[in-house]
């Protein structure tokens, strides 16, 4: 799937692109399998913040209108009996788009959200979702150059970062935001402010 979204590069300016006022949508998706072209949402969790704090919440289940592989329902706990009574996507696309608005999208392996997030947007009519983003995973590797690994439990995990219950999508949102923040205070010397 082509790429429609500018990732952030610069990760020395990072406490000063907060501080400018700028508003950051953490958010992530569990999904019935690894192909957006293939599978499809089954939950989006997000979290709105800018340097003051949190402003918004965004948590839904999705019906993907087929069976949830049990691999999947293995990893995420999510099971068909959660799902069936929820919107479909088709609903749901709307109301995300509404909320993240023209914030910059973050996530940890981001590209793998916004390729599920735009073959949505694709499937059901919509424009594609082309906001700036910031990818927590790129960013650790830089700021944590020796960490063993940089999955996004590991990290929370070496961090002390209070983590929810992981590869939920609400839990694994507000985990990344702390991951980025933890990260801003980690690298604070060297950030350009």
């Amino acid at each position: 799937m082509q790429h429609y979204n500018r990732i952030l590069q610069d990760n020395r300016r990072l406490l000063k692109l907060l501080n400018s006022g700028a508003v950051i949508t953490a958010f992530d998706t569990e999904t019935t399998g690894i192909k957006a072209e293939t599978c499809t949402i089954i939950e989006i969790g997000a979290v709105k913040f800018n340097k003051d704090g949190e402003l918004d919440r965004f948590s839904t289940l999705i019906n993907p209108n087929l069976p949830i592989p049990p691999i999947i329902t293995q990893i995420t706990k999510i099971t068909d009996s959660m799902v069936c009574g929820a919107p479909y996507i088709k609903e749901v696309l709307p109301r995300f788009i509404d909320f993240i608005g023209d914030s910059i999208l973050m996530g940890h392996n981001v590209q793998f959200d916004l390729n599920f997030l735009n073959s949505e947007c694709e499937k059901n009519g919509l424009p594609y979702v082309r906001n700036q983003a910031l990818d927590t995973l790129r960013i650790s590797r830089w700021a944590y150059p020796k960490a063993e690994r940089h999955k996004l439990d590991y990290l929370a995990d070496a961090l002390k970062i209070n983590k929810g219950h992981s590869h939920r999508a609400f839990d694994d949102a507000v985990t990344c935001k702390e991951l980025f923040l933890r990260i801003l205070r980690d690298t604070s010397p060297v950030q350009k402010v």
